[in-house]
């Protein structure tokens, strides 16, 4: 049994390398919620927010099992599913133990009202699994597909900032709106990143944007993408007194992905479109540790600097 669950985490939600991720993100969310407010985040508030965002993920990996089911069983059957290695059944269980532990978790920091901000994000979990009821209608407008998906991002992390505003000033903080769109815009690049291959990489049944936009088309919609990312994490962390180095980091980082772009679409090698997936990652951290993490870290340390400066 152990064995089966472990041989599935690693090949479709690696534990350590998604926890590190989203540990990233949900402290961010924390910590630029509780810097908009002028405090620090408590500590039990960053471990709900990990904790409800990490199985969150999790949730959006077992949906996506039980809605590609019939598409895995023609075209992938080597998945864990396909092959028999855990059922739907199981998922299924294991999905509803998930969202016992978010609810326990969400009403043990944030009584009610943040048990009702988790069911609005369930709510739309739910709807985004079944393809809110328009499935060959999303298939055939691609774009709309990926929009209507991500939205289920900046839900996720309003959740995760709720885990701070909502149990400290129960306000949330001006200016919280462009963290928002930062996660948005962070889901599609990322979400687009990893669907970007080359020719020989592509697989019949697996609808990659590489495949549905054209190479071409897809790669300057990620670098689009990327530049927006940019613009509103620039001013999101204005509000937090990080600007100017974000905006410098960022549009360094524009410039290396401009290059990319460039040397894939000349020559699209044999996996060279994973290059893609590593820089979004790369992307995520830089502009979630500028967001949150590195200003929280500098603020404290002023505060006890200033402290014991005071004795």
């Amino acid at each position: 049994m152990v064995n089966r669950w472990w041989t599935y985490q690693k090949e479709r939600f690696p534990i350590v390398a998604n926890g590190l991720l989203i540990g990233v993100f949900s402290y961010s969310a924390v910590s630029y919620s509780a810097l908009l407010r002028g405090g620090l985040p408590p500590l039990g508030s960053s471990v709900v927010a990990f904790a409800i965002a990490f199985l969150f993920f999790l949730q959006l990996r077992i949906a996506d099992e039980f809605k590609d089911y019939e598409e895995d069983c023609q075209f992938r059957p080597y998945r864990p599913v396909p092959r028999g290695l855990v059922s739907l059944g199981e998922l299924g269980e294991l999905g509803a133990f998930t969202a016992i532990i978010q609810g326990a978790l969400a009403l043990y920091l944030g009584g009610v009202n943040l048990g009702l901000s988790l069911m609005a994000v369930w709510l739309y979990l739910g709807l985004m699994s079944q393809e809110f009821f328009i499935r060959d209608w999303l298939k055939a407008h691609p774009a709309i597909y990926l929009i209507s998906h991500m939205m289920i991002m900046p839900l996720i992390y309003g959740l995760a900032t709720a885990c701070d505003w909502q149990v400290t000033t129960g306000v949330m903080p001006r200016g919280l709106g462009w963290f928002l769109g930062v996660s948005f815009f962070n889901g599609v690049m990322i979400e687009i990143g990893r669907k970007i291959r080359s020719p020989k990489d592509e697989e019949v049944g697996v609808e990659t944007y590489s495949y549905l936009w054209g190479r071409k088309r897809a790669v300057f919609v990620w670098l689009a993408v990327c530049t927006i990312m940019a613009v509103l994490s620039a001013i999101a962390a204005r509000l937090i007194g990080f600007g100017l180095p974000l905006a410098i980091a960022t549009w360094l980082m524009l410039g290396i992905s401009g290059t990319l772009a460039h040397k894939f679409l000349g020559s699209p090698v044999s996996g060279s479109g994973k290059r893609f997936e590593y820089l979004s990652v790369i992307w995520t951290l830089l502009v979630y540790l500028g967001l949150g993490i590195i200003p929280l870290l500098m603020t404290a340390l002023n505060r006890y600097a200033f402290y014991f400066e005071s004795l």
